[in-house]
């Protein structure tokens, strides 16, 4: 016990000489500078522990919306399940689940779940879109590319109020253009899509800019003015991929998925 006790005295005295020889070295500094160390090393610790709580809270939630019928529903059990669940599947209710991706259920390490929310596309109940894109990651829109040209005009328009919503613009929330259905040969392709798409967004964007700064107050003009609208003008990154949720072929919607949800 003595031996202890001496040990603990020589690092009470050691502790004590260090913290004079630091009392001394401060008081040699002049205040401003001394000031000046105190704030940076206040600043330092604040943007630390921001970066950390950020990083904490990055949300891990992928909305997958789109038209009744454009294979929303049967895309969520296949990054779920790897089921199409016999590929017919309809919702009036929000799906909502936290998972693995099927496809990586198997991968050894840590995989961050997903939380994938599939929002109905049925026009009274697409405000509940609202309700998720707070908290966003990435939004998938679904489009049948089997019927696309006979719904081009609804599709633009949803697709439209998407890009323009503020949530959706000031956090630059990542939107994937996912032309579903392209296992079928009559299915049109995703540039022939892109295309009519920008098309109709032009006119959409024309006809809208006649209403009164009133009705659209929380919207975000779309395009470059004097110019044909194109998906590169918008201000969050938007992209265009083929994929087929009921054959399983929905890996541009994965790497959509994982490039924002990190794992």
């Amino acid at each position: 016990m003595s031996k202890l006790t001496e040990g603990m005295e020589q690092w009470k005295k050691e502790i004590e000489q260090w913290s004079h020889r630091g009392i001394e070295f401060l008081q040699q500094i002049p205040p401003p500078q001394l000031y000046a160390a105190c704030a940076v090393l206040l600043l330092t610790t604040t943007l630390l522990i921001l970066i950390r709580l950020f990083r904490r809270t990055k949300s891990n939630t992928i909305v997958l919306t789109g038209l009744s019928g454009s294979g929303k529903t049967v895309l969520f059990y296949q990054l779920r399940d790897g089921s199409s669940h016999q590929g017919t599947v309809t919702s009036m209710e929000p799906n909502e689940d936290t998972f693995v991706l099927h496809s990586e259920s198997s991968k050894k390490g840590k995989v961050k779940p997903v939380h994938l929310a599939d929002v109905p596309g049925h026009s009274r109940l697409r405000p509940k879109l609202e309700e998720f894109l707070p908290q966003a990651a990435g939004i998938v829109f679904v489009v049948d590319a089997l019927d696309f040209l006979s719904n081009c005009r609804a599709v633009s328009e949803y697709l439209y109020d998407i890009l323009t919503k503020s949530t959706v613009v000031k956090k630059k929330i990542p939107v994937l253009i996912c032309c579903n259905k392209t296992d079928k040969v009559t299915a049109h392709t995703k540039e022939f899509i892109r295309k009519q798409l920008e098309k109709e967004i032009d006119k959409l964007r024309t006809s809208r800019s006649a209403i009164s700064d009133a009705d659209v107050t929380n919207d975000f003009t779309l395009g470059v003015p004097g110019e044909a609208f194109a998906f590169s003008q918008c201000y969050n990154k938007v992209t265009v991929a083929e994929a087929s949720g009921l054959t399983g072929e929905i890996s541009p919607v994965e790497q959509f998925i994982r490039e924002h949800v990190k794992p």
